[in-house]
């Protein structure tokens, strides 16, 4: 789950949102689809109706219809095959609209890319983000594409299809009942990268996946370097350690210190220590 997203003010009197005003339905949905805890600085990850109702206390059928006016006015597209959600200019809000030659942040973005499971949804974000991000693409494993959902073609609404559903069930029931994500324990964890200590004698493993978004979101910034730091620091200060719950916010705070700092590493000795009891 993302700790942060990042939400223009300008969505309100931009074009989608000048084109969802007085339609509160939809602008809520856009609103969780920009910061649902399902969602990835790419703006294409795995999230169900069920989810999107459940979570916003929509009905399925107020959840599919805000959907389907989202989809009309450009802001996401959906594929109903894996479920999965593109936010259209969501990458572009969280990256940037265009990363220049040599920025960090291209590293990262072969995994982010990887990560994304639906073929042509990770196709989709390939041709509207390919040239920005300086995505390579091998040729001969691109895949087709495929026309976009209409909306007479989005997620058809819940007991207007054949079989047993009425769309009265609650949304709560629904979702216990919904399968789970796919790939959850198809493959296994990351390995870690760097373990940093806690205050409970565990350790909380960091994996590459976290430092490809760190580097993102820290460009100036040698984010294994300071990971490393931390966890000399962490090993170091026994009764300063982080808990499992606080950890990731001190890790965002000292990098986000680092940054601020314009990447310059932390001088040694008391201002190491006086950095410690404040994050």
């Amino acid at each position: 789950m993302r700790d942060y997203s990042s939400v223009s003010g300008a969505f309100w009197i931009g074009k989608t949102g000048k084109e969802l005003r007085g339609d509160m339905p939809a602008q809520l949905l856009a609103l969780y689809l920009m910061t649902s805890p399902h969602s990835t600085m790419t703006g294409v990850y795995h999230c169900p109706i069920l989810y999107m109702a459940h979570e916003t206390g929509m009905s399925i059928e107020g959840a599919t219809e805000a959907l389907h006016r989202l989809i009309q006015a450009g802001f996401c597209e959906y594929e109903e095959a894996s479920e999965s959600v593109f936010v259209v200019r969501m990458a572009a809000f969280q990256i940037g609209e265009v990363l220049k030659p040599g920025d960090k942040r291209i590293l990262g973005m072969p995994r982010h890319v990887e990560n994304i499971t639906s073929p042509y949804m990770k196709q989709r974000f390939i041709d509207v983000y390919g040239d920005a991000f300086h995505i390579e693409v091998d040729s001969k494993k691109k895949e087709k594409t495929k026309p976009l959902p209409s909306p007479s073609k989005a997620p058809a609404k819940p007991g207007t299809g054949t079989g047993a559903g009425t769309g009265a069930e609650d949304s709560a029931d629904l979702l216990a009942k919904s399968p789970p994500p796919p790939d959850v324990e198809t493959f296994p964890p990351d390995p870690p990268v760097v373990s940093i200590p806690l205050n409970n004698n565990t350790e909380f493993d960091v994996t590459q996946p976290m430092v490809d978004e760190w580097v993102l979101t820290y460009p100036a910034v040698d984010v294994l370097q300071e990971l490393r730091e931390m966890r000399s620091w962490s090993t170091a200060h026994p009764t300063q350690r982080k808990t499992a719950r606080g950890v990731q916010a001190f890790i965002c705070r000292w990098l986000g210190r680092e940054q601020d700092r314009g990447g310059g590493r932390f001088v040694q000795g008391a201002h190491k220590e006086e950095i410690g009891v404040f994050l």
